[in-house]
């Protein structure tokens, strides 16, 4: 690793969130789609949907967090596609600076634009009635997954930041992964589904991070779900990261 990376990504972070602080409406964007989402299931659809849950919006809360996740990261795409047509990344080379601090700046930047849109869908689902008893530890221990998932989604939106031939190409391979948890228990139970999708819900990684935050909110006993969740999380980053540096290492070679 360049002994220069720390400073050289720090420089580099500072760059990117100054372009946030000049445009919060990529954050207030980011928030609208799932409070929409929240405000829809709570208060049109969540009388005819059991769950067995006193509060619908505390069963629902955790599926918010990750389609609010989704959401963000075609923006990190978006930024890193722009940086790519614009030459940035050429003139970083001409410079001593490293070159993986460059991918890493975007990345981290993402991590603080989605813990801001993460807390303001939080604030709005307690203006809306969801309550918690858990501790400062299984609120740290949601904000932990919470987080591995945002940096395992980043690294796979870096992909395609590097690789688009659009804008839309971009930023469209987030809509897939936006839509993947209502095929989960993020909305209704799964013992609802009819066998093949049940299937598939039940065995995707959305249903075991969902079932893992709430278990955690509820102050309940959290099974084997937390070990099936951080198990797709951390897999899903070795190989994002993995295919990502490879690409980025062709692109500027």
């Amino acid at each position: 690793m360049n002994r220069h990376f720390f400073g050289d990504t720090a420089v580099l972070l500072g760059r990117s969130l100054r372009h946030i602080s000049r445009s919060p409406d990529t954050i207030i964007t980011t928030a609208i789609m799932p409070i929409a989402f929240m405000l829809l299931f709570v208060y049109v659809l969540g009388g005819a949907i059991q769950t067995g849950s006193d509060s619908y919006v505390n069963y629902l809360l955790p599926g918010i967090l990750l389609i609010t996740v989704a959401s963000g990261i075609s923006y990190t795409a978006y930024r890193l596609f722009l940086d790519m047509k614009s030459g940035i990344f050429e003139r970083f080379q001409s410079m001593p600076v490293a070159r993986s601090s460059v991918l890493w700046a975007h990345v981290l930047t993402s991590l603080v634009a989605n813990l801001i849109s993460l807390v303001v869908v939080v604030l709005v689902a307690l203006a809306m009635g969801f309550r918690s008893g858990a501790g400062a530890l299984a609120w740290l221990a949601v904000a932990g997954i919470v987080m591995l998932f945002t940096l395992a989604l980043t690294w796979l939106a870096v992909i395609p930041g590097l690789t688009a031939k659009s804008v839309d190409g971009a930023s469209a391979f987030s809509y897939p992964l936006i839509f993947l948890p209502f095929i989960s228990s993020a909305f209704v139970p799964t013992q609802s589904m009819p066998g093949p999708v049940r299937a598939f819900a039940e065995n995707q990684p959305v249903t075991a991070i969902v079932n893992t935050i709430r278990d955690l909110f509820a102050e309940q006993q959290v099974a084997g779900d937390i070990w099936v969740a951080l198990a797709w999380c951390a897999g899903l980053l070795v190989v994002a990261y993995g295919v990502a540096m490879s690409i980025y290492r062709r692109v500027v070679s």
